[in-house]
């Protein structure tokens, strides 16, 4: 009888958590078992498939689908692994392939260290395989618990996770890693808010940073620290990029930690936690943006109006501003060319897209409203110059008393949950210490954490609402303060922007057409701050 020529495929693989365990994982280990193994056997070495630094829980890892394709398509005819756990932790998937995938091919598979061979079938080992799958599956279950324990204590204790901080940070070599601004491209993470701000879109701050010849935050990073980026990310300036940065709060000194999980430690596609469940630690670095930028940042993502381009590529201030009063819609821009001059004007979108079926015109020229609100800004802006202590008076009066008792009491309230909070840290960070140090079960240690972490969590919820409502109450109180300042860089505008729109509007409220309602139009102006219904701004303007 002719012997077989046994074409071999030797898989290895090594994780993260198995750098921990030594030597005794390492691959060039495993590489000197598997090659003394074929050789002692005589079996030709076709290629060596190596996955380092991959969890074993999914079989989407490159080289292991790279070595049963060359099993299937019979390239190689024998698989070599250290043991069971080399090849995956995910007992269903391990045994599908053992059982029926291989044998379906003509495959010969070796575990070594497990005296798993499917040439032999028989023997004991194959019949214990079932087991040893299950006991490997459940050292990743339980792996993962710990290292999910270990992270969230990191972060309760404002110890710094990730790899790499965001863009415009680098990691300090202290203890708790704590970012540290990166002077050298700080300048443009400050003017990417303020472009924002001015209301530039992300589409367009992208473009102009990889016109300009900026490289993008991966091209950065690989080029400073060795990173070469996450699957899916591109060298160039992306608008994902730059809204991912508008929204971190990392840049005004929080450390927000914890934000994405995966769905089990078998499944690792990620998905974004609800900020309630952050591990958010306050005030941990210095910032790069301040906190008066970062506000008008997020109440421009937070704005009704996201604004639109026309074809030339213009976007006018009022785009998304202007609302109308019978149907609640959004009005639409209409564009027109005369003696090649263009001009705009505004109608209600239902009215535009169906006709008297849903609502009547609304129709105005945007140079009337334009000046319509222009002029409104002005005069409130000069009246506020010559007489702002008394305006500013008349708007807080009516709130601050029931502000200062608001404040007051919750103020008391979250003394005594942060009080606990910290306590509930404490205890966390003695339990862990106690099982690292052997004077505590492994199961008490992590029940107690377990236990200790959802107390916190929740009371962590509790501080973040009372704060929020804190935060909300002191707003009403500061917000004239800003809102004053704001209007006066405007008293002698020349013309209406996006910028100033965006700083003191929430939205414009249209009413008919006066050929249509018989009566005046009303335009009613509402402003951020409502200082507006003291000075009696409400104004009823003849069409043109």
């Amino acid at each position: 009888m002719k012997q077989k020529n046994y074409i071999v495929g030797l898989y290895l693989r090594l994780s993260k958590d198995d750098e921990r365990q030594g030597e005794s994982l390492s691959i060039d280990h495993q590489r000197t078992i598997l090659r003394k193994y074929a050789e002692e056997h005589g079996f030709t070495v076709y290629d060596e498939y190596i996955d380092d630094g991959v969890s074993g829980t999914t079989f989407q890892r490159p080289e292991v689908q790279r070595l049963l394709d060359d099993a299937k398509t019979g390239v190689i005819n024998t698989i070599i692994v250290k043991d069971l756990s080399r090849f995956g932790r995910n007992y269903i998937e391990v045994g599908q392939y053992v059982d029926y995938v291989f044998p379906a091919f003509g495959i010969r598979f070796i575990a070594i260290q497990d005296n798993i061979d499917t040439e032999n079938r028989d023997s004991n080992a194959m019949e214990m395989m079932p087991i040893v799958n299950i006991f490997n599956e459940w050292h990743a279950a339980n792996t993962s618990k710990k290292l999910r324990a270990v992270k969230k204590s990191n972060a309760l204790a404002g110890i710094y996770n990730g790899a790499k901080l965001a863009y415009g940070y680098m990691k300090a070599n202290d203890e708790k890693h704590t970012p540290l601004i990166d002077e050298e491209v700080a300048p443009i993470v400050v003017r990417i808010f303020e472009m924002y701000a001015s209301g530039l879109s992300a589409k367009k701050i992208a473009a102009t940073l990889t016109l300009e010849g900026i490289p993008s935050p991966k091209k950065y990073a690989y080029a400073k620290l060795g990173f070469r980026g996450r699957q899916g990310e591109h060298d160039i300036w992306c608008p994902t990029t730059i809204c991912l940065m508008l929204d971190n709060m990392l840049y005004i000194g929080h450390l927000p930690q914890l934000r994405t999980s995966s769905v089990s430690y078998k499944n690792h596609i990620r998905y974004k936690k609800d900020q309630s469940d952050w591990v958010i630690t306050y005030n941990n670095h210095e910032p790069i943006i301040s906190q008066e930028l970062w506000d008008k940042v997020q109440a421009r993502r937070k704005s009704v109006a996201r604004g639109r381009k026309t074809k030339i590529g213009f976007t006018h201030p009022l785009s998304g501003f202007l609302i109308c009063a019978d149907c609640g819609c959004k009005m639409k821009m209409n564009t027109s060319v005369h003696n090649n001059k263009r001009s705009y004007s505004f109608n209600c979108g239902d009215h535009m897209r169906f006709g008297k079926a849903l609502c009547f015109s609304h129709h105005i020229m945007a140079k009337d409203i334009e000046a319509v609100i222009l002029n409104d800004i002005r005069e409130m802006a000069q009246r506020i110059v010559l007489d702002e202590k008394q305006i500013k008076q008349d708007y807080l009066r009516h709130n601050a008393e029931l502000a200062n008792q608001t404040i007051k009491s919750a103020k008391k309230t979250l003394q005594t949950k942060q009080k606990r909070a910290e306590e509930l840290s404490r205890l966390i960070q003695i339990a862990y210490e106690d099982r690292v140090k052997g004077n505590m079960p492994e199961d008490i240690c992590f029940g107690l954490i377990e236990k200790y972490s959802a107390e916190q969590k929740s009371l962590t919820a509790e501080i973040e609402e009372i704060e929020t409502k804190m935060k909300d109450t002191e707003a009403t109180m500061q917000s004239a303060d800003d809102f004053i300042r704001n209007i006066k860089k405007y008293l002698e505008a020349p013309e209406l922007t996006r910028e100033m729109c965006y700083e003191l509007i929430d939205r414009v409220i249209v009413g008919g057409h006066p050929k249509i309602t018989g009566k005046e139009r009303e335009i009613d102006i509402v402003y951020k701050v409502d200082i507006a219904s003291v000075l009696h701004h409400k104004f009823n303007n003849p069409d043109k």
